[in-house]
């Protein structure tokens, strides 16, 4: 619980109508605010492949390399049950399919909550519901109509539940919801999507959610590889650009595109909200038309900004507010349509295996044995600090023998 003024101010007497204007205001700004995302650093654990490793290898390979924050896209329950008692947060999704049902029913709202996360709980860290995904910077009006209402449905769910206090509630965007980003300074929120975003915007102030944006200096280099620089997108050594109505210098376009969000809340009459970034990332192959995606520049991408997001510091606009970002993704996925970088934005191969290297340990499974060896030096690292580690290692010393 954050206190937000002084302890030490004078006592007063005062009569019953200001002493309940007081208490009011002490509930008020004292009310407890929800941390779905507790470190700086996280990752999205997308699952559109039929190649990639098995939930409970997914925590351990998580677990491993100390990754704590992770967004699923659905509330999957093959997921949900193996991430039990691993640490890892969560934050699980309910997709746009079920906006426009949820929206005029509470009690489907309800059946939701109790089915995907009331029932995972406390076993399972999830910490917040993402409600729908880029639903504003989509052509489909129905769905931005749907939007508030179901977020609504899903909070008041929650708080019947008494889980308010613990499970935060939010809704991912696209840049698409900006009429435009540079400088940083001219960003404003499109005037036909703004009727449906300050209500929404108003909603989160109340109960202190962030807003989510997904943020991709790589979308922006291949749409205009010939005027951005590259070494600009990448947090490479570059010239940078200056915004002469902030006066302020940006060495890469990922702080950019985050004060931007910021300007533009503040416009919108949301200057004290923080921003989140819920996607960004680098795909390491992309179409003939991707100029830029490459291992060697997701590798640089990736490894740049897990460097940055590890001091904690914030952007040229808002300093004091360390910036916070979920990467996509865990895995290259085979699945997904569209162009190629589609399906290779992973820090991990299918196999679980390193993309590139980044200092990321990844799974080996060439050979049961491998597999097993992997497990164990997992578990080395921390992973079994438990009453299981016995029963694991043992089982794995047991298999080794067998397969020498």
């Amino acid at each position: 619980m954050e206190w937000l003024f002084p302890l030490d101010l004078p006592f007063k007497p005062m009569g019953s109508s200001s002493f309940f204007s007081w208490f009011l205001l002490f509930f008020l700004v004292t009310f407890p605010k929800v941390h779905a995302f507790t470190g700086t650093y996280g990752v999205n654990y997308g699952r559109i492949a039929d190649n990639i490793p098995k939930p409970g290898n997914v925590a351990l390979l998580l677990k491993a390399n100390k990754i704590k924050n992770v967004r699923i896209y659905d509330a999957d329950h093959e997921v949900l049950t193996a991430f039990k008692g691993s640490g890892v947060e969560i934050i699980v999704g309910l997709g746009n399919e079920y906006l426009k049902d949820i929206s005029v029913s509470e009690d489907r709202a309800m059946d939701w909550v109790k089915e995907n996360v009331q029932a995972f709980l406390p076993g399972t860290s999830i910490k917040g519901i993402a409600v729908g995904n880029e639903v504003l910077g989509s052509t489909d009006q129905e769905l931005w109509e749907a939007l508030l209402p179901a977020v609504k449905n899903v909070y008041n769910a929650l708080d019947r539940l008494d889980l308010t206090k613990t499970v935060e509630v939010s809704s991912p965007h696209s840049e698409a919801v900006f009429e435009n980003s540079y400088p940083p300074s001219s960003c404003t929120v499109k005037e036909t999507i703004l009727p449906y975003m300050k209500p929404l915007l108003q909603f989160f102030s109340q109960t202190n959610s962030p807003f989510y944006i997904n943020a991709y200096p790589f979308l922006a280099y291949i749409s205009d590889p010939v005027t951005i620089d590259i070494k600009y997108a990448l947090f490479e050594s570059n010239s940078g650009i200056y915004d002469s109505k902030t006066k302020l210098h940006y060495d890469n376009m990922f702080a950019a595109q985050i004060d931007a969000a910021y300007i533009a809340l503040e416009k919108a009459g949301f200057g004290k909200m923080e921003v989140i970034i819920s996607e960004t990332g680098w795909a390491s192959k992309g179409d003939a038309n991707e100029v830029g995606a490459t291992v060697k520049n997701a590798k640089t991408y990736n490894q740049n900004l897990r460097k940055l997001l590890a001091k904690k510091k914030g952007t040229p606009y808002k300093p004091k507010i360390a910036i916070r970002a979920y990467i996509f993704a865990m895995f290259n996925e085979n699945l997904k349509p569209g162009p190629t970088s589609e399906r290779n934005f992973g820090l991990f191969k299918a196999d679980g295996s390193i993309a590139y290297d980044i200092g990321f340990d990844g799974l080996e499974t060439s050979s049961a044995v491998s597999s097993l060896l992997s497990l164990k030096d997992i578990g080395l690292k921390g992973w079994f600090k438990s009453s299981y580690s016995l029963i694991y290692t043992t089982s794995a010393v047991v298999l080794l023998l067998i397969f020498a």
